[in-house]
């Protein structure tokens, strides 16, 4: 029953992965839809963030009171609505009505789940998890290319809801497999402190700061690598722009497959560092001037797999940095900062581009890689660990 379960869950975030793609992949031909600048992208992805912030936020208390099963089933259904919402646009400012149920849907579904998962499993399992994250998001731009080739672009929300409602049954399904499994977890949340002495906890802000870093830069990569494609290489076509989408995605799911497996001997730490090593390689490939695309291409594969273990890694530390007792309150402030960066700053990158060109994507990304290293570096310094058998690197 245990296995059943964890495929559940696996599923769960090949769900939450789905969503996650679509605006980036579509926005090229979205955007000539509407009639609206480039960088409006940024303010629906915003708004779709700021509602996740939100949840995340509030996570703690619901998990309290609700059982995780109940949050993923009303997260889907909120995902769903959001989805097909989206498909049935007409007009650009409706994007911002459905974003709302989009949004929410994710947070308090995903810091759940992370805590859970934390709390129960070793490192492998928690980056095999974000590796069906990853599968998801490589998923939906091959809906949406599809949609672009042979319908239009509504199509590939209206696809990818249809996929949530088949996953949505089997959860309906798995309910029993939760019986009787979340109630330790419940009683540790139920002492979960609050905000403000989380923040007290040595290291704490310095992680929260580095997860605002990492997001940054994943975020604008999702949102904006196939507008990347779009604006330097002018003669490829709609659906194969579209289809780079998953590249981001495709490089997640690698890399957090790769740590699955050796996680338990390397390590949180030492993941994490050689990750961001590896995310540097692939944005020096992109920005590397070349008349081919395909090192452009290559580039945000390795950025992506560079990428992978960093978030999965950050959140399995939590309980081992800062405690058990802490370790729910820090993964929902950890999310919540991660989608503040998710927020802000691929918007903050839409303006950037449309005065500079989209051409100073690879050193907007540079920025907030070598930020995330050096506040993490800093924050190990000031950790003291919790849980001595965790690996730490």
């Amino acid at each position: 029953m245990g296995s059943l379960l964890l495929a559940v869950i696996y599923l769960i975030f090949i769900s939450l992965g789905l969503p996650d793609s679509l605006l980036g992949s579509g926005w090229p031909k979205m955007q000539m839809v509407f009639d609206v600048p480039s960088s409006y992208a940024g303010y629906v992805s915003m708004t779709i963030c700021f509602m996740t912030i939100i949840s995340a936020l509030i996570s703690p208390g619901i998990i309290r009171k609700i059982h995780t099963k109940w949050i993923v089933i009303a997260s889907i259904i909120l995902t769903i609505l959001g989805l097909l919402g989206f498909s049935f646009s007409r007009h650009f400012f409706l994007l911002f009505l459905f974003a709302v149920p989009y949004g929410l849907g994710a947070g308090a579904i995903d810091a759940s789940v992370n805590h859970y998962v934390a709390s129960n499993y070793s490192g492998s399992v928690m980056n095999f998890l974000h590796c069906f994250y990853g599968v998801g998001a490589v998923i939906s731009p091959s809906i949406m290319a599809l949609a672009l080739r042979y319908a239009r672009w509504n199509e590939g929300y209206r696809w990818t809801a249809y996929l949530q409602i088949g996953i949505l049954l089997v959860c309906v399904l798995s309910l029993p497999l939760w019986d009787n499994r979340t109630t330790h977890t419940n009683d540790e949340i139920s002492e979960s402190p609050g905000i403000i002495e989380t923040l007290k906890v040595p290291g704490v802000s310095l992680t929260l700061i580095a997860f605002f870093a990492y997001c940054s830069g994943e975020a604008t990569c999702f949102l904006w690598t196939p507008s990347y494609f779009a604006g330097t290489r002018p003669e490829l076509s709609d659906e194969v722009i579209a289809s780079y989408g998953s590249l981001i995605f495709g490089g997640l799911m690698l890399g957090r497959l790769i740590s699955g497996f050796i996680s338990n001997h390397l390590g949180d730490r030492k993941l994490i560092r050689i990750g961001i090593i590896i995310e540097l390689i692939g944005i020096g490939l992109v920005g590397m001037p070349n008349s081919s695309h395909i090192p452009a291409v290559v580039g945000f594969v390795v950025i992506g797999t560079g990428m992978g273990p960093v978030y999965p890694s950050i959140q399995h530390m939590a309980p081992h940095n800062f405690g058990k007792r802490h370790s729910a309150s820090v993964i929902g402030l950890q999310m919540a900062s991660a989608y503040v960066g998710s927020t802000f700053m691929p918007m903050a990158f839409g303006h950037i581009q449309e005065n500079m060109g989209i051409r100073i994507m690879p050193a907007y990304l540079l920025l907030f890689a070598l930020l995330n290293l050096g506040l993490l570096e800093t924050a190990y310094k000031v950790i003291k660990p919790h849980e001595a058998p965790l690996l730490s690197g």
